[in-house]
C-alpha cells in the first residue's frame, strides 16, 4: 500500500471520531444555552426537580463533591420555593449501593420533608432518569439538578423526548478533581445521538407513581 494512501486512512480513523465529538459536544452545549441557571432567583419555578444521582463517596472513603454540591443546589431550590418535591434518580443495581437512598438521608438532613422526596432506584443513565421522570412519574416539566456539564446534556435528551427541562447548575469541581468525568462526559454526548438515533428505552420502566 502506498504511503499517501496509509496517511489517508490513518487521518480519516483519527479525525472522524474526533469530529463527531467535537459536533455531538457543540450540538449539545447550543442546544442547552440559556436553559441552565446558577442563580437561583433567575430560574423559573416548576414542580418536580430532577436530581441526577452519583455515589456519595469515593473509593478512598471522602465525600463525592458531585453529590455535596448536588445536595446544596437541591436545597436551595426548594428552600427558595422553585420546586416543590425532588425526584432522586439514581442507581440501585446491587444491594449495598443506593444513591437515591443515600441523597434522600442527606436532604432530610438539610430539611427537606420525607413526604416531598421521591425516589427512581432505576437511573442508572441519565437517559434513564430523564425518561422515566415522564413515563413513570408524569412531568413534562421538570427542573433538572446537576453540574452544568451534565444539565447541558439532560436537557438535550429531555427536550428530544417531549420534556420541556431547564438546569440548575450545582457548583462545579476543580478540572484536576473531575478530569475523569469530564473525558467520559464527551463519550457520553456522542452516545447521546446514538441512543435518540436508534430509540434506545430505559432499562426498566414499570407501573406509574404519581407525584403529589
Amino acid at each position: 500500500m502506498k504511503l499517501h494512501k496509509k496517511i489517508k486512512i490513518f487521518l480519516v480513523l483519527f479525525c472522524l471520531p474526533l469530529l463527531v465529538v467535537f459536533v455531538s459536544n457543540y450540538s449539545i452545549e447550543s442546544f442547552a444555552k440559556g436553559k441552565t441557571y446558577s442563580n437561583v432567583t433567575l430560574i423559573k419555578k416548576n414542580k418536580v426537580g430532577l436530581v441526577l444521582g452519583t455515589a456519595k463517596t469515593l473509593v478512598n472513603g471522602r465525600i463525592n463533591l458531585y453529590f455535596k454540591y448536588r445536595i446544596e443546589a437541591t436545597v436551595a431550590l426548594y428552600k427558595e420555593g422553585k420546586i416543590s418535591f425532588v425526584l432522586v434518580s439514581g442507581d440501585n443495581s446491587t444491594k449495598g449501593y443506593d444513591e437515591p437512598t443515600d441523597f434522600k438521608e442527606e436532604l432530610i438532613k438539610r430539611g427537606i420533608p420525607s413526604e416531598k422526596i421521591f425516589l427512581d432506584y432505576a437511573g442508572f443513565r441519565t437517559l434513564d432518569s430523564v425518561i422515566r421522570a415522564k413515563e413513570i412519574f408524569g412531568q413534562e416539566e421538570i427542573t433538572i439538578i446537576s453540574q452544568e456539564f451534565h444539565n447541558e446534556r439532560a436537557i438535550y435528551l429531555a427536550e428530544k423526548h417531549d420534556i420541556e427541562a431547564v438546569g440548575y447548575n450545582a457548583r462545579d469541581v476543580s478540572r484536576r478533581y473531575g478530569f475523569k468525568v469530564q473525558v467520559r462526559e464527551y463519550l457520553a454526548r456522542t452516545k447521546v445521538f446514538l441512543d435518540i438515533l436508534f430509540h434506545v428505552k430505559p432499562k426498566f420502566l414499570g407501573d406509574k407513581i404519581e407525584i403529589k
